[in-house]
């Protein structure tokens, strides 16, 4: 089996650190999909960083809209290669976004990730997915329990602070005046909020 490090979905580039996470979020897509744009994103191994440089070397990466740390799992469970891989991709002129849960500093037991992914990470999407703790897990379904609610919401004004473009969204199954409610928390951290189109068995994607 072949592992898909580095795949091209849109016009943007992306890079599949991992397929560890904390979260068994019950809309996830892995719950019915092994791939995303013809991609098999599922892993046998995670990559080093110079496997990443050499897949990322095959592509012409400046001509790409961004290139995005998002995968079939959570980013910062990889934070080491994540934070040698991103500034080799600033040094190459590129814009990066990462595509995070929120919970990086709980998976690495640390306080400062949002500051350390400051030098690298041009933009940041974290998933909200609820207005309160107790919804988040009953959704999200983290290993941290309800503390997770609070440290995504902390990493997200973290990131804002740290002059990162920051956005939380939600999937629009949670209904309309749930939405409302994730737009309120998400304004109280300072981010842009975004709503997301659920992917069900049948969306191709």
């Amino acid at each position: 089996m072949m592992n898909n490090y580095v795949y091209e979905f849109g016009d943007s580039l992306y890079i599949n650190l991992t397929n560890r996470c904390p979260n068994n979020c019950e809309f996830c897509l892995r719950h019915f999909k092994n791939t995303v744009g013809g991609s098999d994103l599922w892993l046998t191994k995670e990559p080093t960083y110079q496997e990443l440089i050499d897949d990322l070397k095959l592509y012409p990466i400046r001509k790409y809209k961004e290139i995005v740390f998002c995968g079939f799992g959570e980013p910062t469970c990889a934070l080491s290669v994540m934070s040698m891989v991103g500034p080799w991709l600033k040094r190459e002129g590129c814009k990066t976004r990462l595509n995070t849960n929120g919970l990086g500093n709980l998976i690495n037991k640390r306080n400062d990730v949002p500051k350390l992914i400051a030098k690298y990470i041009d933009s940041v999407s974290i998933s909200l997915n609820a207005s309160n703790r107790e919804l988040y897990q009953e959704i999200c379904r983290s290993k941290f329990g309800e503390e997770a609610f609070d440290a995504m919401l902390a990493f997200a004004a973290d990131c804002v602070k740290e002059g990162i473009d920051t956005t939380m969204s939600v999937v629009d199954f949670i209904g309309a005046e749930e939405i409302e409610a994730c737009r309120k928390v998400c304004e109280s951290t300072g981010a842009h909020f975004k709503v997301r189109e659920t992917i069900y068995e049948d969306t191709e994607y």
